[in-house]
């Protein structure tokens, strides 16, 4: 089986730095590319076309990974948001304390979805979160 043809590495790697940054009681942050489509993310805290997210269990709830993206719930400036992240638009992990982490490099199975949503009309792709808060 061709590279090209299996499954990408992101997810699993993802995963096991999540894991061990938080096994060595550290506070796993991503950098996410707001770019690619299918982010959910709030619109205001963008710099770049980069956000960076705070995704320890004590920060999110409902948190949810699997191959294809992570979501879960957070607040921003005490508003609750639901963040979807794409596996294709998480450009690293690491811990806030030390730094220690990884950047992931660009695989193929990603490059062709990216072509691909990048020729979608721009009405189709997510906007901010279309909820305010009513008091």
């Amino acid at each position: 089986m061709e590279f090209e043809q299996m499954s990408p590495r992101r997810p699993y790697i993802f995963r096991a730095f999540y894991d061990w940054i938080l096994d060595n009681e550290l506070t796993p942050y991503i950098v996410v590319n707001t770019s690619i489509y299918g982010v959910l993310v709030p619109q205001e805290f963008i710099q770049n076309n980069q956000i960076v997210l705070n995704i320890s269990p004590q920060s999110v709830g409902q948190y949810l990974a699997n191959n294809e993206q992570i979501e879960f719930n957070a607040r921003f400036s005490g508003v609750p948001q639901h963040i979807v992240v794409p596996m294709a638009a998480i450009e690293a992990i690491y811990a806030r304390e030390n730094g220690v982490g990884m950047g992931f490099e660009d695989e193929p199975q990603y490059q062709a979805r990216r072509e691909s949503l990048s020729q979608q009309p721009e009405q189709s792709k997510p906007k901010s979160n279309p909820f305010r808060v009513v008091k």
